[in-house]
């Protein structure tokens, strides 16, 4: 067990080295990008293998208390250990983080987003992966600070070099945030840390805030919460999320949204609650408060960019202003939301309300993770994410054209907006009913208040995700005639152009396809397959993209390919997952339960 963990940490970031030499060790492919990437899944196999193995030796009987431990001296003048361990709270985190990633590592196989050198991508991938395992698994203030900062660098350059429109920009908004929210945090540790004379985080969660005066416990709590809110994402510290969603890669999309987010939420259950509870204490009613803003702020801006632009806007032939109504955008602004959720559970102080956060922390990103999957697939077949353009350009739509593409999105959807018998669910049910009875302390009717404007923005989820639906999979014949227009430019003093009812123009270019569009009909910037040709040729076997040389109309003549066989492999997983959280919660809380109660009852064992 022991060795599982460390191999678990530490395997990703030697095979973020060996990447990086002239050829990875032991593997061979048709070039040497292939081999590269083959070595990717390899690694991020591996650890897989390792974390499952890690959860098959588990405790289970004894989750409260941490297992796997290694203790080693690292810098002894300032007490700082190689201090690991897994319990309860962080065992499924570190799983989901190695199934994603291989799982990206899989779909980049077979999908390599256009950019530098696969070498610098496979390195940059495991690196983030071995630092976000490492967040998880660090039970040292300065570990995980360290760890915490780990992973912003690969991330920034994943963004920058493999991203889309704008993707410079968006990096550095990205970093930029996300550092100056760390330097505050820092500065919290260090003060729990010197005043609480230690900073093993197991020894100052078994104190349980022994020896640290109310001040320290608010400045504390105030300083690394600013910093934890900043991954979170919590509203108002979300502006960079929806652009680093936005111009990612979609593996770098998952990620963000699948595991990076978790850190943050994760930060406030094993730093805050247990080692500074007055502090916490203080400052839950403001966290709801933030919490529940954040629900319906991120839910009507997804409302917003889920309704059709004004016809006036389209029928200029000019995609809304801003990204227009991106879909990719959309999803980042539900994790606003949906993070939400997350923290009302961990401010209601009870354990009720931390399971829940934790088990939509966990839901959050196998949902959302195969939700930006998807529209990394419907980029891969459009060359667009615009929703207006998407809606008119499909014709019969995804379940006429590619249904089980259409089926998959709609599942995710109806997951992601909490339809009861699947993962979306209970998280947000369980956080809800922590709010309706918070802990001895905290006025019940604030909570109160704030579990009915919960609720209410459980309705404009709903909303939001089945207006997508509709448009996305069944189309929308409103929209169709401008969208054309917008996709298909018009040379000045030209008729304008004729289209049939499915959208299409007759005898031209398939929309969307015009202008020369890059190869394999995805857009500039975006995820193309590895070794495609000029013709659009997907490799290893996969269905042909579109070609966007000469406009040749196939996608509007036959429609987009359905679910490749790299695809389902990706995404079975997630959906298997998602069904069996939601139809049997138990193996999730049974973990998490054991150990909240000792964590809010004075500390880990």
């Amino acid at each position: 067990m022991q060795l599982l963990l460390v191999a678990v940490v530490l395997l990703p970031l030697a095979g973020s080295v060996a990447a990086l030499l002239p050829a990875p060790p032991g593997l061979k492919g048709r070039s040497p990008e292939q081999a590269v990437l083959r070595h990717g899944v390899t690694v991020t196999g591996a650890v897989l293998a390792a974390a499952v193995a890690l959860a098959a030796g588990f405790d289970h009987d004894d989750p409260a208390r941490m297992q796997a431990q290694t203790d080693i001296s690292w810098i002894p003048a300032l007490d700082i250990r190689i201090h690991l361990g897994v319990d309860g709270i962080s065992l499924p985190l570190l799983v989901l983080t190695a199934l994603l990633t291989f799982l990206c590592a899989l779909y980049s196989y077979f999908v390599m987003p256009a950019g530098p050198s696969p070498k610098a991508f496979v390195a940059l991938l495991l690196l983030l992966e071995g630092g976000t395992l490492a967040s998880f698994a660090v039970l040292d203030l300065m570990l995980f600070f360290l760890a915490f900062e780990m992973v912003l660098i690969p991330m920034y350059f994943l963004i920058n070099g493999w991203g889309g429109a704008d993707r410079e920009r968006s990096a550095w908004r990205f970093i930029l945030y996300t550092l100056l929210g760390s330097v505050v945090m820092l500065l919290g540790l260090l003060l729990l840390g010197i005043e609480g004379g230690t900073f093993d985080m197991v020894a100052l969660a078994r104190a349980d805030g022994a020896g640290l005066s109310h001040t320290t416990q608010l400045l504390a709590v105030l300083a690394i919460g600013i910093g934890l809110a900043v991954k979170t994402p919590m509203w108002p510290l979300h502006s960079w999320l929806p652009d680093a969603h936005t111009a990612a890669p979609t593996v770098g999309s998952v990620l963000l949204a699948g595991v990076l987010l978790k850190m943050g939420t994760y930060g406030f259950v094993r730093i805050v609650l247990p080692m500074a509870p007055e502090g916490a204490h203080t400052f839950a009613p403001y966290l709801a408060a933030f919490a529940v803003v954040g629900i319906i702020y991120g839910s009507l801006a997804c409302l917003a960019l889920a309704l059709p632009s004004p016809a006036t806007t389209l029928a200029k032939g000019a995609a809304p202003a801003g990204g227009g109504r991106d879909l990719k955008r959309l999803i980042a602004y539900s994790s606003v939301g949906h993070m939400g959720f997350v923290l009302l559970g961990i401010a209601t102080l009870t354990p009720t309300g931390v399971n829940g956060a934790l088990f939509a922390n966990i839901a959050h990103g196998l949902i959302t993770g195969l939700l930006f999957f998807l529209v990394g697939a419907v980029k891969d077949r459009y060359g667009s994410t615009d929703l207006d353009r998407l809606a008119g350009r499909t014709g019969a739509a995804l379940y006429g054209r590619a249904p089980r593409l259409g089926g998959l999105l709609a599942f995710g959807a109806v997951a992601s907006l909490g339809l009861p018998g699947l993962a979306g669910f209970w998280g947000e049910m369980l956080a809800m009913f922590g709010a309706y009875d918070p802990a001895a302390g905290l006025s019940r009717p604030a909570f109160r208040t704030y579990l009915a404007i919960a609720a209410f923005g459980t309705l404009l989820t709903a909303a939001y995700l089945l207006i997508v639906v509709r448009r996305v999979c069944m189309g929308d014949p409103a929209d169709r005639t401008g969208a054309v227009a917008a996709m298909t430019p018009v040379p000045a003093g030209a008729p304008p152009l004729a289209t049939t009812p499915g959208g299409a123009v007759p005898g031209g270019d398939a929309p969307g396809a015009s202008g020369g569009a890059a190869s394999g009909g995805a857009a500039s910037g975006g995820d193309t397959p590895h070794g495609a040709g000029t013709d659009g040729t997907a490799p290893h076997g996969a269905a042909p993209h579109a070609t966007g040389a000469g406009g040749s109309g196939a996608v509007a003549a036959a429609g987009p390919p359905d679910v490749r066989g790299y695809e389902l492999a990706a995404w079975t997983p997630l959906v298997a997952l998602t069904v069996l959280a939601g139809l049997w919660p138990a193996v999730l809380l049974g973990l998490t339960e054991p150990a909240v109660q000792q964590l809010l009852a004075g500390g880990v064992r």
